[in-house]
């Protein structure tokens, strides 16, 4: 059997509420569109019903792959591993589970891929969300926009039809602490954002907790930005510069008046600005350290546990060689 044009990339977590309305906008799409799809569901080490649902899915339509990862990887490496199994001739739409990203897009985004686009990317106009967290998302693109050695788009996420070359040097890049839509940029090729209004979650509750938003943005600013070592050179300089200053003051008071500071209140102070600005840099040199501590053991990114997928894929066949 052939390979289809396009995957969609689907990572799964606790989803059996939004499940069943997930498959059917697929399958419409599966049947409605010219082009042959496949999905590629990915289950990461889901506790309720999602599983079961999943297994059921993909021994009755062999439209649909199950990958099963060992524990809960986390969504990056959920998706990591999904893009290791694509067998698209073409591209991949990668979207959520939770239906806020509408896989009905793909006509949009393909028509792009065909004008020469090996990345195009979905731009939230809009978001549905919360005040606080709309407010903080906002500072985090922009604050990324101003530090980030490569242009990562503001206000883009994961969901993208990315073309088959570009899955190629994704799966190539061996980094544990991944962030996927910044690898994206990375790579470069001709890339484009469509705007969109992002729906609320179908139902069910966020996969997205505030402890691993915040893992997420450090992974997108120490991963592609020299920002945060540069602050502690140049905070370590600017401390020796106060430090000179102080110390000529003290210095001048001593040899023309014969006086020098008392008291406690200058010595409290230097010792409490000594001790922070080394805090600081320790604690950033650190967050490099554990990072090369985590990448250097040579762990696997993910562990698939098990994969249902009844079609026998082939590779697409080579070309023709040109009469000679």
């Amino acid at each position: 059997m052939s390979n289809p044009q396009i995957n969609f990339l689907v990572p799964l977590y606790n989803e059996e509420e939004v499940f069943a309305s997930l498959i059917d906008r697929l399958t419409q799409i599966m049947e409605s569109s010219p082009l042959t799809i496949e999905a590629i569901l990915v289950d990461d080490g889901s506790r309720d019903a999602t599983p079961r649902l999943l297994r059921e899915l993909a021994l009755r339509d062999a439209r649909f792959q199950a990958i099963y990862l060992s524990r809960n990887f986390g969504h990056q490496l959920a998706l990591s591993a999904g893009l290791s199994y694509v067998n698209a001739s073409e591209a991949v739409l990668i979207i959520d589970g939770d239906l806020q990203d509408p896989p009905e897009l793909l006509t949009e985004f393909y028509e792009q891929y065909k004008l020469g686009y090996d990345v195009v990317y979905a731009v939230r106009k809009k978001r549905k969300e919360s005040f606080l967290k709309k407010a903080a998302y906002k500072a985090f693109y922009a604050f990324l926009d101003k530090i980030a050695y490569i242009k990562i788009p503001i206000d883009s996420g994961d969901f993208s039809l990315v073309s088959r070359r570009v899955v190629d040097h994704l799966n190539q890049m061996p980094e544990e602490s991944r962030f996927l839509r910044g690898m994206r940029s990375w790579i470069g090729y001709n890339q484009i954002g469509l705007e969109y209004e992002r729906q609320e979650r179908h139902s069910g509750q966020s996969k997205y907790p505030l402890g691993k938003l915040i893992k997420l943005a450090f992974n997108g600013i120490f991963n592609f930005s020299e920002y945060p070592i540069k602050v502690v050179f140049n905070l370590g300089i600017l401390v020796l510069i106060v430090s000179i200053v102080y110390f000529g003051h003290t210095l001048f008071k001593k040899l023309v008046f014969g006086t020098t500071p008392e008291g406690f209140t200058a010595l409290l102070f230097t010792i409490i600005m000594f001790g922070g600005v080394q805090l600081i840099a320790l604690g950033l040199i650190g967050e490099y350290v554990l990072r090369i501590f985590f990448q250097v053991k040579g762990r696997p990114l993910f562990i698939v546990k098990e994969r249902i997928c009844q079609k026998v894929v082939l590779p697409p066949k080579p070309a023709a060689n040109p009469p000679g």
